[in-house]
């Protein structure tokens, strides 16, 4: 926690540290070919690895992708924290109602947006989650589906010593329905964490009562 915290205090170095990275999958390519396109993109992962060296990547290859994030109340983390994802790319869109308006006009304006899906949404759907149903926000792929783009799972996977990272972007989650499309990002991320339990942030209140 404490060198996954650090690595986001200093994203602006972190971001330029391209020899840490390297990246791979489908899904960069359906990236790449939307952004051509000018169409938006929608990235979602998971407090797991480094989820900041997705947007690393995003930003090695010429692109940049904002991020969705839950203010703080302390004042102290927030003005540190904050900064350090600006670092990453932007726009940062505070989540509620006026940033929800802001990012929709910046993935109808052709930007890529990147959400971390694995917090309990007390407004969500209970959606298998490792097993157990979890309430989870159906927002990343309401937005797909209304504006017909690509939600594409992408995760920053620490190797070696964790120093170093393997960004996986999968391919484009088909177009179904928002619960079918939520669920198989949750039975991806799930997938990632049993391969890899320890590089996932277990200390969220992910289910009812835990």
């Amino acid at each position: 926690m404490g060198r996954t915290l650090f690595e986001i205090y200093h994203d602006a170095e972190f971001q330029t540290q391209h020899h840490k990275f390297s990246a791979s999958g489908p899904g960069l390519v359906a990236l790449k070919e939307a952004q051509a396109a000018d169409k938006g993109v929608i990235i979602v992962s998971g407090h797991f690895g480094q989820w900041e060296a997705v947007r690393a990547v995003i930003k090695m290859h010429g692109l940049e992708s904002g991020a969705v994030y839950r203010p703080q109340k302390n004042r102290h983390y927030e003005r540190r924290l904050l900064a350090g994802i600006e670092a990453g790319g932007k726009p940062i869109l505070a989540t509620g109602r006026v940033g929800t308006k802001a990012l929709v006009r910046h993935l109808r304006g052709g930007g890529i947006i990147s959400i971390l899906l694995d917090e309990k949404y007390s407004e969500g759907v209970r959606i298998p989650f490792l097993g157990h149903d979890a309430l989870t926000s159906l927002s990343a792929a309401q937005l797909a589906l209304k504006y017909d783009l690509p939600m594409i799972a992408a995760y920053g996977i620490r190797t070696g010593d964790g120093n170093a990272f393997r960004v996986e972007f999968e391919a484009p989650i088909p177009h179904t329905d928002a619960i079918t499309m939520t669920r198989a990002f949750n039975d991806s991320l799930s997938a990632r964490i049993m391969t890899d339990p320890e590089q996932w942030y277990w200390m969220l209140r992910r289910w009812d009562g835990v």
